[in-house]
């Protein structure tokens, strides 16, 4: 296998016309570099210089090798500018993954900022069920306060994003809807529930926190979709709670109402990949997403730096 770093020193010689003039150029001492040409005539099994006067000349082959030692070495240079530019965060691909309800108010205007900023990175965005995507750089996902969950194995690191409240939906006409101040919980206790979640941590968020409040709701209806579900309240067929996120276009015919005594609220983090963080614009997007403000999510903004 031919040495590249001995390519260039060929290259060297032959453009400076002598051994010792490549030497000078090189910071080398001419034994070295004659040293360095015949262990690369080795490696080629052809002579690659010859005498040519007061100093020498390539030989077909030494032009050969001249040659292509040139394009490496424009290559090489592409390669360190690419990489100055990634390093720096002006070029790259970002993998971003998230779930439906984080798009519209948070991933979108998030990403239109970073994109302004960052105008030389492409992002890859998908939607995905919220698991993290370990091919992924970052992945938006649902998890504790605390952090905990799956994401804690190596390879990926959990950064906090923002904490988005659950709101209750009332039909309207419902006793507690003309209410102006926030809703005690478990003055829903009593209630038929519209369940609008499906098993996982936005459920466990809103069990717990029933929980604290003293009671388990009595889930008259099973609905894993929140469109559907403000359809169901506005029927009369029960209540509901839903994120603020997760809440979109209120439907005409229900009441959307803070509560308290416990507030039931769903961490959102962005699970990232370990390696990922170094990189400038997944750190500038990570920025992006913690400092986009959700519609109503002031009061609960909580995101801290990775």
């Amino acid at each position: 296998m031919l040495d590249v770093r001995r390519m260039q020193v060929l290259r060297a010689v032959v453009t400076s016309g002598s051994v010792t003039a490549a030497a000078a150029n090189l910071g080398y001492t001419p034994s070295a570099v004659s040293q360095q040409i015949a262990a690369l005539e080795k490696e080629a099994g052809i002579e690659l210089l010859e005498r040519f006067g007061r100093g020498v000349r390539p030989t077909a082959a030494g032009r050969l090798l001249t040659e292509h030692a040139a394009v490496i070495g424009r290559q090489v240079a592409e390669a360190e500018t690419a990489l100055a530019d990634l390093r720096a965060g002006r070029t790259g691909r970002i993998a971003v993954r998230y779930f439906a309800t984080a798009g519209a108010d948070l991933v979108a205007p998030a990403l239109a900022r970073f994109r302004a900023e960052h105008p030389g990175v492409r992002v890859d965005l998908r939607i995905a069920d919220g698991t993290p995507d370990e091919e992924a750089d970052v992945t938006l996902v649902v998890r504790p306060r605390d952090g905990g969950g799956d994401t804690s194995r190596a390879g990926l690191r959990l950064v906090h994003l923002v904490d988005d409240p659950y709101r209750a939906v009332l039909p309207r006409g419902h006793p507690l809807a003309d209410r102006r101040t926030a809703l005690d919980l478990g003055a829903l206790a009593g209630e038929p529930w519209v369940g609008s979640e499906r098993p996982g941590p936005c459920l466990d968020a809103v069990l717990e926190a029933c929980a604290a409040a003293g009671f388990a709701p009595d889930v008259a209806v099973e609905c894993e979709e929140y469109a559907a579900a403000q359809g169901f309240v506005a029927a009369g067929l029960g209540i509901a709670l839903i994120p603020l996120l997760g809440l979109g276009g209120h439907h005409p015919h229900v009441v959307v109402r803070r509560l308290r005594g416990p507030e039931p609220v769903r961490s959102i983090h962005a699970a990232v990949r370990e390696s990922s963080m170094a990189l400038p614009a997944v750190r500038g997007l990570l920025t992006a997403l913690r400092e986009e403000r959700p519609p109503g999510s002031r009061s609960v903004r909580t995101g801290r730096g990775p």
